[in-house]
C-alpha cells in the first residue's frame, strides 16, 4: 500500500474509476476501483498528511454510498425481532483494535461465505483511546474493507460503552456526561449509526429495591437517547442501546430489567412524548472484558448464566418490543458456549479479546514486533501491574494498549504474515457466525434496512484543488 503525496495525484488516480459531480461522485469502473485504488486510498486516509486524510475519507465516504455498501442502522431489524420477525439469531458485534482495514475484510470473506448480514463492527470509548483510532478513521477503515471486499447492504458500525465514568459522574455529573455527548456527536458524525449508551456504571446497589438502584441509570439513558434523536442524518432512526448491568459486576436481574425499563418509558416520555426509545438491553451474567488471566497467562473458565439470559432477553421483547438481551465480554468463552447465547435468543453478544489473542499468539505475528511491543508495555504501562501478577497475566492485560503506538507495524506487516494471521481469524469467525446462528441473513437485512445517501460536505482539501483549475 501507498500513501498518496497530494490531493491532486489522488484525484488523478480516482478518474480512472469515476468523476467527481456537484452531488459527489459516481463510479464507473467499480472492480477496477476496488482493485487498484482501495488499498492505496485507505492506507491515505489513515496514514497520508492531514490534506491527503480528509480528501480521502470523503471519497472512501461517497464511494461507500454510490456502489452500495454504505453505514446505516440496525434499529428496524432489531424491532422486528421485537415483533417475533426473526429470533434465535445472535448479532455478533465485533471490537476491531487493530489490522483494521484487512480485519474487517477478513470478516466480510467469512461473511459472505455464509450469507451473513445480521453483523456488527464497534468500537468502544476507551479503545478509541488506546488504539489511536478516532470514529471518522475507524468508520472510514471498515467502509474501505466493505468496499474492497464488494460487499452489497448495509455496514453496521456501532459505538460500543459510550460510558459514563462513575467517578467521573460522582465529582461533576454534568462535565462527565457532557464527554459522552460529544463522543456521541462525533460518532455519529462519522457514521456511527448504533451506539450503545451506558450508564449502567451509575447504578447505586447500596440503595433499597430495584426502582431506586436503576433511577439514575435510567434518567441518562433516556436523556442521551433524546440527544442522539437530535442528531440522526434524515431517514436514519440510530440503534440505541441501554444497559443494566455492569459488565465483570454482579450479574443481572428480570427486576432490575423491568425497573430499568419502566423509569426509561417515563424519562423519555416526559422529554419528548413522540422519541423512539432503545432497541436493546445490555445486561451481565457471569461474563468479564478480556476474561480472567491465570498465572500462566491462560483464561480461567467461566459460568455464564444462560437461564437468566434467556429470561430476560423473553421479557424484553414480550413487555417491550425490543430485540433482546445483549451479552458483553463474552469472544475468550469455549466455542460450544456460542450456540447457547441463540438459543437464550440474545439479541447480540460482543465480541474482543478473543481476536486480539489470536493477533497476539499467532506464530506469524514476527517476534521482534511482539517483543518490541511487550517492552514498550513493561516501561509505559508499569503502573498497571498489580500486586502478585505474573509477567503473564501482566502481558495479557496490557496488550490491548500495544495497538495504539504500533498501529502502523500491524497495518504493513509482511504479506505472508499477515494473510496466515487472516487465515486464523477467518475460521474463527466462521465458527462463531455458525453458532450463533446468523447464516442466511443477509436478505432480510436488506430487505428490512433503511439505507438513505447520506452526503457530507466536501472537504476543502478537494474543493481548493478543484478550484485551482486542476480537476
Amino acid at each position: 500500500m501507498q500513501i498518496f503525496e497530494s490531493v491532486r495525484q489522488m484525484l488523478d488516480a480516482f478518474q480512472g474509476y469515476g468523476s467527481l459531480t456537484d452531488a459527489g461522485i459516481t463510479v464507473n469502473d467499480a472492480d477496477g476501483l476496488r482493485s487498484n485504488l482501495m488499498d492505496d486510498l485507505t492506507f491515505s486516509a489513515i496514514f497520508g498528511s492531514e490534506d491527503v486524510k480528509s480528501a480521502a475519507r470523503w471519497l472512501i465516504w461517497e464511494i461507500s454510498q454510490e456502489v452500495g455498501c454504505p453505514a446505516a442502522s440496525i434499529h428496524e431489524y432489531y424491532m422486528a425481532g421485537g415483533q417475533d420477525q426473526w429470533s434465535n439469531r445472535t448479532t455478533p458485534a465485533i471490537n476491531v483494535r487493530g489490522m483494521t482495514y484487512d480485519f474487517v475484510r477478513t470478516v466480510l470473506q467469512a461473511a459472505h461465505k455464509m450469507d451473513v448480514g445480521q453483523l456488527i463492527f464497534e468500537i468502544a470509548r476507551s479503545e478509541i483511546g488506546y488504539t489511536d483510532q478516532q470514529p471518522e478513521e475507524y468508520a472510514t477503515a471498515v467502509l474501505a474493507a466493505a468496499i474492497r471486499e464488494g460487499h452489497q447492504g448495509p455496514v453496521f458500525i456501532q459505538g460500543d460503552h459510550f460510558q459514563i465514568n462513575a467517578s467521573n459522574y460522582a465529582s461533576g455529573p454534568e462535565k462527565e456526561v457532557q464527554g459522552v455527548r460529544d463522543i456521541i456527536t462525533e460518532g455519529i458524525a462519522a457514521g456511527f449509526y448504533n451506539i450503545d449508551v451506558d450508564s449502567s456504571t451509575i447504578v447505586d446497589l447500596s440503595l433499597g429495591g430495584e426502582d431506586a438502584q436503576q433511577a439514575e441509570n435510567a434518567r441518562r439513558t433516556a436523556d442521551l437517547t433524546a440527544f442522539i434523536r437530535g442528531l440522526e442524518p434524515d431517514g436514519i432512526t440510530v440503534s440505541v442501546g441501554g444497559e443494566i448491568g455492569e459488565v465483570g459486576t454482579q450479574n443481572s436481574t428480570v427486576p432490575e430489567l423491568k425497573a430499568f425499563m419502566n423509569a426509561y418509558k417515563r424519562e423519555l416520555a416526559q422529554i419528548d412524548g413522540a422519541l423512539t426509545g432503545i432497541s436493546k438491553i445490555s445486561v451481565q451474567t457471569g461474563t468479564s472484558h478480556g476474561g480472567v488471566p491465570l498465572a500462566d497467562g491462560t483464561v480461567a473458565q467461566v459460568s455464564v448464566d444462560f437461564e437468566t439470559l434467556g429470561e430476560m432477553s423473553k421479557v424484553s421483547r414480550e413487555e417491550y418490543g425490543l430485540s433482546g438481551a445483549v451479552q458483553h465480554g463474552a469472544s475468550t468463552l469455549p466455542e460450544e458456549a456460542f450456540k447457547l447465547f441463540a438459543d437464550a435468543n440474545a439479541s447480540e453478544v460482543h465480541l474482543a479479546t478473543g481476536f486480539q489473542n489470536i493477533i497476539f499468539d499467532s506464530p506469524s505475528l514476527p517476534a521482534d514486533l511482539k517483543a518490541q511491543i511487550y517492552a514498550w508495555l513493561a516501561e509505559n504501562r508499569a503502573s498497571e501491574r498489580k500486586d502478585g501478577m505474573t509477567d503473564a497475566q501482566f502481558y495479557y492485560t496490557t496488550r490491548k494498549r500495544g495497538f495504539g503506538p504500533f498501529k502502523k507495524e500491524f497495518w504493513t506487516l509482511p504479506p505472508e504474515n499477515k494473510s496466515a494471521i487472516c487465515t486464523e481469524l477467518r475460521d474463527r469467525f466462521e465458527l462463531i457466525f455458525d453458532r450463533l446462528g446468523v447464516r442466511n441473513t443477509a436478505e432480510q437485512i436488506n430487505a428490512l434496512t433503511p439505507t438513505p445517501r447520506i452526503k457530507k460536505d466536501r472537504p476543502a482539501s478537494i474543493s481548493q484543488t478543484v478550484v485551482a483549475g486542476d480537476d
